[in-house]
C-alpha cells in the first residue's frame, strides 16, 4: 500500500507534488505544493532527483509499475490537472508521510 501512496502522491503532486500553491481548502500545515504543479522537470529528471535525495523511497517506486505510470501520467497532465490530484493526495492519510520527500524532489529535479 504504502508503494501505491507513494505513487498518488507522486502523480497528484509532482512527483509530485511532486506542486504548488495549494489553493483553498488545503490546510496550512502542507509545504508549497506548487513546484510539484508547475514544475517543468520530465519523468527521467524527476527519477534522478528521488534517487538522489531518498533512495529507499526510489527503490519503493521502482518496485511498482503503476507508481511509475502514474508519474508519467502527473508529469503530462496540465497544472489545473496536477492540482485536482495533488489536493486529492494531500487528503489520503496514507500519503502523508511522502508529501515531504515529494517536495523535496519538486524542488531540487531541476538540477537532474
Amino acid at each position: 500500500m504504502a508503494s501505491l501512496s507513494l505513487t498518488g502522491f507522486a502523480v497528484a503532486a509532482g512527483g509530485a507534488a511532486l506542486v504548488l500553491s495549494a489553493g483553498a481548502g488545503v490546510a496550512a500545515a502542507y509545504p508549497d505544493l506548487g513546484p510539484i504543479i508547475n514544475t517543468t522537470c520530465t519523468y527521467s529528471q524527476v527519477h534522478a532527483a528521488l534517487n538522489a535525495e531518498n533512495p529507499a523511497a526510489a527503490a519503493e517506486f521502482d518496485a511498482n509499475q503503476q507508481a511509475q505510470g502514474m508519474l508519467q501520467m502527473f508529469l503530462s497532465a496540465s497544472p489545473a490537472k496536477r492540482q485536482q490530484l495533488a489536493t486529492m493526495i494531500q487528503g489520503m492519510p496514507e500519503a502523508q508521510q511522502y508529501i515531504g520527500t515529494i517536495a523535496q524532489v519538486a524542488n531540487t529535479c531541476s538540477n537532474y
